[in-house]
């Protein structure tokens, strides 16, 4: 089978061929159609994500495509069937072996780009506004990042929510895939003294920060009292300094999310959240942006999509 494979992070991965794995007692093996690609994706292999799989290794953090042998005892699954898995690595493969428990049935209805590419971004802005920021209804939520991978669930998922959402990107073409999402505000970061325009929104309730400095300090001071900034990542290259002055003057919550965490820790609040998210998609509640799909064969291209940020939701490689 052909994989996209780590060898060192000295060295760019590449496409190679890989005899076929086969799978483990209490794992499936997958005819993997789909691959969705994360941010995460771009620092592991510079060997600088916080999860480092021994070298070399199958890239690839969640995957779409139909079950295609069983390992002994598993028995919740059954050849032919159509599902998703996250489980870190292995999904940038024609084939791929994964645990059951990692694994989630997906509707008929689920095209597999879009099943690819769900898991993560959806799981990670459902968990953070609900679980941990406790979004209500009638709150303004500040999104950072609104245009990417898991910014534009999070507009999507706090519109739905009832907040007042407002997207912040760079550019206007990606701030009209916001307002599609569900943002009422819209803050052009290319063109806006961001401090100044948070501050002219008369407060806000919950930041969800997928992008770093400089933005994140900007939208720390416009929170009102009791306000909640939720740390997701630092897609812009600088994490932010938070200063503890104002946290304690403005009673303000600093909140982090690695949504991947809980796997090791409280498993079941994740099988809660994405039962919630499929029942949602299943009811036509949620509509899954993939802007760009492209074949095994071009990995290295669409990661440079993600890396540039020309992408708008998710990049996707096919199989």
């Amino acid at each position: 089978m052909r994989a996209f494979v780590l060898a060192s992070t000295d060295t760019p991965p590449a496409v190679t061929d890989l005899p076929l794995p086969e799978p483990a007692p209490g794992e499936i093996r997958l005819k993997i159609r789909a691959c969705g690609l994360n941010f995460a994706d771009l620092l592991m292999a510079q060997g600088q994500y916080q999860e480092r799989p021994a070298l070399p290794f199958v890239m690839g953090m969640e995957v779409a495509g139909e079950v295609d042998a069983l390992g002994e005892g598993v028995t919740a699954f059954a050849p032919g069937q159509r599902v998703a898995a996250f489980y870190g690595q292995g999904g940038l493969a024609e084939y791929g072996c994964f645990p059951a428990t990692a694994c989630l049935p997906i509707p008929e209805a689920m095209p597999f780009d879009q099943a690819a590419g769900f898991i993560v971004a959806y799981g990670t802005s459902h968990l953070a506004l609900t679980h941990r920021a406790r979004l209500r209804e009638g709150e303004t939520l500040l999104v950072l990042g609104a245009s990417g991978g898991v910014g534009l669930t999070a507009v999507e998922i706090g519109a739905r929510l009832g907040a007042r959402v407002v997207a912040v990107a760079r550019g206007a073409d990606k701030l009209k895939v916001a307002q599609a999402a569900g943002a009422s505000i819209l803050i052009d970061s290319a063109e806006a003294d961001l401090k100044t325009a948070f501050k002219a929104l008369g407060g806000v309730d919950v930041v969800y920060d997928a992008v770093g400095e400089p933005a994140a300090s900007a939208a720390l001071r416009a929170l009102r009292p009791e306000g909640r900034f939720v740390v997701i990542g630092f897609a812009g290259g600088q994490v932010p300094q938070i200063p503890a002055n104002i946290l304690l003057v403005k009673n303000i919550d600093v909140i982090g999310l690695y949504w991947g965490g809980y796997n090791s820790f409280a498993p079941q609040v994740l099988t809660r959240s994405l039962a919630d998210l499929m029942a949602l998609y299943a009811q036509g509640a949620l509509h899954p942006h993939v802007s760009h799909t492209l074949p095994l064969e071009r990995t290295a291209e669409a990661m440079d999509l993600l890396r540039s940020r020309a992408s708008t939701g998710k990049v996707v490689v096919t199989m």
